[in-house]
C-alpha cells in the first residue's frame, strides 16, 4: 500500500514527535540544523532543539511532510522556502546559486520499522509536489554524494540517486561531496 503523505500541520504534532522519538540523532537534532546557528543548534541538542521544530509546527508553518503507512506515522521530510531555513542563508558551501527564489528538500527521518521501503524516494515526489502547490518553481536539495559507506548523519540528507532518478540535477559543488541539486517546477 502507497504512504499517504501530507503536511505537518498542529494537529499532527504527535505524530511527528512519534517519527523523530524513534531516531537517536532525529530527537536530538529536530531539524534544527537548518534553522540555528551552529552554536545555539549544539547547545539546544536535545529538548531546545525539540522546541525550535515545535513553534514551526504549532504556528502553522507546515515545515515539512509526515508519511504515513497504514495509519500510522512513518517517516519525515524537512520542506520549505530556502529563504526560512538560516543555515542555508549562511553556509558558504550551500549558498545560493543565484538569485532565484528556491524551495529546499532538507532532511529526512525514518522510524525504524519503516527504512528499506522507499518511503525517502516517496518524501521526496510528495515534496516536489508540496512546494509546487504553493507557487515554487525550483526546489533544491543537499545530499551526500560520497564513495563507499556514508555516515549514519548523510543519510538524513537523502540519497543523492532518488534526486537524480526523481529530475533533480546538479548545478552547484563547493564541496567535493556537497553538491547542490535542482529540479524547476
Amino acid at each position: 500500500m502507497a504512504p499517504v503523505i501530507v503536511a505537518a500541520t498542529p494537529e499532527r504534532w504527535p505524530d511527528v514527535v512519534t517519527v523523530f522519538a524513534d531516531c537517536a540523532d532525529g530527537r536530538r537534532c529536530w531539524c534544527a540544523y537548518w534553522y540555528l546557528p551552529n552554536r545555539d543548534f549544539k547547545a539546544g541538542w536535545g529538548e531546545a532543539n525539540r522546541a525550535t521544530l515545535e513553534r514551526e509546527v504549532l504556528a502553522g508553518a507546515e515545515p515539512g511532510l509526515l508519511a504515513y503507512v497504514d495509519g500510522e506515522p512513518a517517516a519525515w521530510a524537512l520542506v520549505g522556502p530556502r529563504d526560512r531555513f538560516d543555515r542555508l542563508n549562511r553556509s558558504k558551501a550551500l549558498a545560493p546559486v543565484d538569485d532565484r527564489p528556491a524551495w529546499a528538500v532538507a532532511c529526512f527521518i525514518v522510524r525504524r520499522k519503516f527504512r528499506r521501503q522507499g518511503l525517502t524516494r516517496d518524501l521526496i515526489a510528495a515534496a516536489v509536489d508540496f512546494a509546487r502547490r504553493r507557487g515554487a518553481r525550483l526546489i533544491e536539495s543537499y545530499p551526500v554524494d560520497a564513495a563507499g559507506k556514508l555516515a549514519s548523519w548523510d543519510l538524513f540528507l537523502g540519497p543523492i540517486a532518488a534526486f537524480r532518478e526523481l529530475g533533480f540535477a546538479e548545478v552547484a559543488r563547493r564541496l567535493p561531496r556537497r553538491p547542490i541539486l535542482r529540479l524547476e517546477l
